[in-house]
């Protein structure tokens, strides 16, 4: 990846936390499909935004800090995780990227986080990571909450997240809370390769 021009997050920002969860068996697949990854890569410019995210983020809250699960995804990743997800396939490409289109993750330019406690602990945001349903759905947090399915801690705490992000110019994904775009599929690919 570095020779491919990413850059380590923590290099720009140390004071992001990192816990690559699929460097885990903590993900959907159930196994660690990263090996020896262990360590977050983004796009120079997708990195230096996640700086200023996170110190927009310690600027609210000193106490917070930003916690990545997945930053670059070799597209041999991506592959197993299309080939793995059980849901209706019409319904696949709403939670995992086609890897014949490839992921904005594939380009370096997507970074999937929390936000966590300076010890680590990430806050209660209603569900897992890679939750696949109706209740990770940013635009469906009002009528979850109005439910009963979500929180009004769990809805501020997305919020929070959100507000940070979009203010260093990340998009948010409107099926899962902790997915974030520093650019779009389109120009990550007009402007990078994709990582193999």
């Amino acid at each position: 990846m570095i020779r491919q021009g990413l850059v380590d997050i923590q290099r720009i920002d140390p004071t992001i936390l990192v816990e690559l969860k699929y460097s885990t068996r903590d993900n959907f697949v159930g196994v660690d499909v990263y090996g020896d990854l262990t360590r977050a890569y983004l796009q120079p410019m997708a990195a230096r935004k996640l700086a200023q995210a996170s110190t927009y983020l310690k600027q609210q809250r000193p106490d917070l800090r930003l916690l990545v699960y997945d930053a670059a995804r070799p597209l041999s990743v991506q592959q197993i995780l299309w080939d793995t997800l059980k849901v209706p396939l019409k319904d696949k490409a709403k939670y995992v990227a086609d890897p014949k289109e490839g992921s904005i993750h594939n380009y370096g330019c997507a970074v999937d986080l929390t936000i966590a406690t300076a010890a680590g602990k990430p806050l209660d945001m209603g569900t897992k990571y890679d939750f696949f349903g109706v209740l990770a759905y940013p635009p469906r947090e009002e009528e979850m909450l109005k439910a009963g399915k979500l929180t009004p801690q769990q809805v501020a705490n997305r919020r929070l997240l959100r507000s940070v992000m979009n203010r260093a110019g990340f998009s948010v994904s409107t099926t899962e809370w902790w997915h974030f775009n520093a650019i779009s599929r389109a120009r990550a690919k007009q402007t990078y390769q994709i990582v193999k």
